[in-house]
């Protein structure tokens, strides 16, 4: 690092005021400088010295005042209580030895140059391999390799570089959910309606239109004692539009505070300029009003979306299941939102690990690509600790839960830019270009008619301008999507319909093709009924065949576990299984194979059932009659009357063919024998031809093609087979309600165009009014606010409305 004062600058005059380089509080003299740089304290010298020598000096280029004062900053050695290892195990979300992850909480985070900076903490600690910031949340999530630094480490670095983390244990285990409102926005609303209560007091004399020449000094008071009560409501009030729009202009992007800004600038400086120069009362009222009202909208944005995220995050119900071992041993399929700490949970093949815990049985080997996006198992060894999101590969394990199932965490993991939908759906496409040159518009509009009445009337183009510029709102274009498909999501949610987000209610209404799975989709696992056929078997038989099919948690081994339920489960070795085929592993000492005739057999010709292989020799076969889920034909005609041709594929055999056609009609609507792979392709192949695919899976066998699909949804029958390649989650128990669900989907979509065509009628009114003039800034104050409102009442109303007409409520 450079010395402070070792290289030559030119000295400040005497007097002059030095401002911090880093955090442009002024400094006390000129002591602490490098070159011409000078610096408030060591510590903002000290941080500007990290980002120097790692050549991170742009961070000071993205934002007018980016960097914090780091007087008050903490010392590294009061982190030292992060090196105590059952505090690590309550903080970090994912560790396989080499790589952990963890998020931390960041309050003074402000701007964009914080977030290129946390962005690149990989620069001031080669241990971090990539950090990411989620600025809404104020959150950091860091991943780092445990060889080369720590927790530790890592918060004295992130306190050293002006984001000391606020960490509380007390919240970890609940998922504690973020305030709904900042308590700055309150303090301002405060202020903002105190200033406005009294300005509109003291402005009576004008109200009451008392004759200005006679009663001169009493509006002079008046004026000046309101000219002090706005300026709080300009400097602290209203500083968030302020620093919102500044933002914007120096990243050359509009947004809508830039017109907000500048007509409470022209409201401010037109009112001071008439107070100070005794040629009017001003427009304080309006001012403090227009603040007042904004923020107050504003604070019912907040409030509402609040209320949305906390019930879909924290309250609403997550249709996984998990089989829970209860103390008797027996399992229990239970509702992952009702996992408690200490509970034992069985995870087999495939499933998805829901909360943290220390593994008490089996060989785990993990894929932890829903966490890290790596998709290398990792093993883990008996007590040791396994974390929430990964999924086992190999036989069944037994893990005991340390903390209670965060379903915030695994909706986060979901929503991962990795498994977002590429495309938005036309309301979000209408809304970013709306976003994009609504403002301008409104600019233009705004000059426009200043020019046009400033000639004849100069308070009038202030007026004209200043109402414009407040009255224009593009409220459904922000608020639109959020608040109704936010609720639509909340609706669905409530019954057990669970969709990832807002884009893929959109794409719903673009489907052109449905794809169905059928073992476990359409086939209803709970009335399934089990015969085997050939040679008795006996008790150790029994054992053997039930040992490998516990294993795997396809419908189909579920249901041959399920009809011996007396039947005592064995210890297995060396557990294989292909997606498709069969399975296999040995149980004390016999090698044992369940699989199709093709699997087991090596026969191409069509043998059903799932045949049982001991030591190699066959046993017969396990026939399993299937029944269909109801409502499948109320479900299929839905999609008919949508113009969605509607396709099965199965991986079985064709011997249920005859009773398929009775509900899929269309000419080469039935394929069997498709391998995973076959149906990754057929999803494929329809796309190329211009179909949108919705395809309707149970996440087993056909991952891959719910990952290709369009939207993708997985039918879920009190199991774990949760994949972060679907889109949504339907419980099996609501297939038949399925077109009801997608009704209002598409209602959602068709309540937010109806709110753009209200807001584009609210706009065209409102501008008629404030570009002649005549419109009060502080009536156009409360419409604006209030016309977001009435946005948000609307699709609040109509989305819960027809969700009572469909009987969702």
């Amino acid at each position: 690092m450079r010395k402070a004062t070792t290289l030559p600058h030119a000295k400040p005059a005497p007097g002059a005021t030095l401002h911090c380089y880093h955090c442009h509080e002024v400094c006390p003299d000129d002591r602490l400088h490098i070159e011409d740089k000078y610096f408030c304290c060591t510590g903002c010298q000290t941080v500007y010295e990290i980002l120097n020598t790692h050549d991170l000096c742009q961070f000071y280029n993205l934002d007018e005042k980016p960097g914090l004062s780091q007087k008050a900053r903490r010392d590294a050695r009061s982190y030292a209580w992060l090196d105590d290892t059952e505090v690590q195990q309550r903080l970090i979300q994912f560790s396989d030895g080499t790589t952990t992850k963890v998020t931390f909480y960041l309050p003074a985070m402000h701007c964009a140059s914080c977030i290129w900076l946390l962005e690149h903490l990989y620069k001031l600690d080669a241990g971090v391999v990539h950090s990411k910031v989620n600025f809404l949340k104020k959150e950091v999530t860091i991943h780092f390799e445990e060889s080369k630094t720590s927790l530790r480490h890592l918060a004295a670095l992130l306190a050293s570089i002006g984001y000391p983390p606020e960490i509380n244990l007390g919240d970890l285990n609940e998922g504690a959910a973020t305030k709904a409102v900042d308590r700055s926005l309150y303090y301002k609303i405060g202020v903002a309606g105190f200033a406005f209560g009294n300005i509109m007091l003291l402005s009576f004399p004008e109200y009451l239109g008392l004759e200005k020449e006679l009663e001169a000094w009493f509006f002079g008071v008046f004026g000046y004692l309101n000219l002090l009560l706005a300026i709080p409501v300009l400097v602290y009030s209203g500083r968030d539009y302020f620093i919102s729009a500044w933002n914007g202009l120096r990243n050359k992007h509009l947004n809508i505070d830039v017109p907000l800004a500048l007509g409470m600038a022209m409201l401010f400086g037109r009112s001071a300029w008439e107070i100070i120069g005794g040629t009017g009362a001003g427009y304080m009222d309006s001012f403090a009003g227009l603040v007042f009202f904004l923020l107050t909208g504003r604070w019912f944005q907040q409030k509402t979306y609040h209320q949305l995220s906390f019930e879909r995050d924290y309250k609403s119900y997550f249709p996984v299941a998990a089989s829970r071992k209860n103390s008797d041993g027996a399992e229990t399929a239970t509702p992952v939102n009702r996992l408690e700490p200490g509970d034992i949970i069985v995870v087999r093949n495939g499933e998805l690990i829901p909360a943290d815990g220390i593994l008490l049985r089996g060989d785990a080997r993990v894929d932890y690509s829903f966490v890290t996006g790596e998709a290398n198992p990792v093993a883990v060894s008996s007590g040791e600790r396994i974390y929430a999101g990964g999924k086992q590969n190999g036989e069944t394990i037994e893990i005991s839960l340390t903390r209670r199932v965060n379903t915030s965490y695994l909706t986060q993991l979901w929503n991962d830019e990795a498994f977002k939908a590429k495309v938005k759906g036309h309301a979000s496409l209408l809304a970013d270009r709306a976003g994009r040159y609504f403002t301008a518009v409104i600019l233009g509009v705004a000059g426009l008619s200043f020019l046009y009445w400033a000639p004849g009337d100069i308070g009038k183009a202030v007026n004209a301008f200043t109402a414009v510029l407040i009255i224009a709102c593009p409220c459904a274009v922000a608020l639109s999507i959020p608040f109704t498909m936010g609720n639509v999501l909340r609706i669905l949610g409530r019954n057990r319909f669970y969709v990832k987000n807002t884009n893929v209610l959109e794409a719903f209404s673009t489907v052109t093709a449905v794809v169905f799975d059928k073992t476990g989709t359409i086939t209803n696992l709970s009335q399934n009924a089990v015969h085997f056929s050939g040679r008795r078997l006996t008790g150790g038989d029994q054992i053997a065949l039930k040992s490998l099919a516990y294993q795997s948690s396809h419908p189909l081994s579920r249901q041959i576990v399920e009809s011996m339920p007396e039947v005592p489960v064995a210890p297995l070795d060396g557990f294989v299984e292909i997606p498709g085929k069969g399975l296999s592993g040995r149980v004390s000492g016999r090698f044992v194979r369940l699989g199709s005739a093709a699997f087991i057999r090596e026969e191409k010709e069509d043998q059903k059932g799932v045949f049982a292989e001991i030591d190699g020799d066959v046993y017969g076969y396990f026939d399993i009659k299937s029944y269909y889920r109801e409502g499948l034909p109320e479900v299929l005609t839905h999609f008919r009357q949508q113009n969605a041709g509607a396709t099965l594929l199965s991986g079985d055999n064709d011997r249920e063919q005859d009773a398929l056609t009775a509900y899929f009609k269309e000419p080469g609507a039935l394929r069997f024998h498709q391998s995973p792979q076959d149906k990754l392709d057929f999803v494929k192949n329809l796309q190329q031809a211009g179909k949108k695919v919705l395809m309707l899976g149970d996440g087993l066998n056909d991952a891959g093609a719910l990952r290709q699909s369009d939207v993708g949804i997985v039918v879920a029958e009190n199991t774990n087979n949760f994949t972060p390649a679907c889109d949504a989650i339907l419980h099996a128990e609501e297939f038949h309600r399925l077109p009801k669900f997608l009704n209002l989907a598409h209602w959602g979509i068709t309540t937010v165009n109806r709110a753009y065509l209200l807001a584009a009628c609210y706009n065209v009114v409102g501008l008629s009014y404030a570009v002649s003039g005549t419109l009060s800034p502080v009536v156009a104050a409360i419409l604006m606010p209030l016309s977001s409102v009435t946005i948000v009442l609307f699709g609040f109303g109509m989305s819960h409305w027809k969700a009572w007409r469909l009987g969702l409520l």
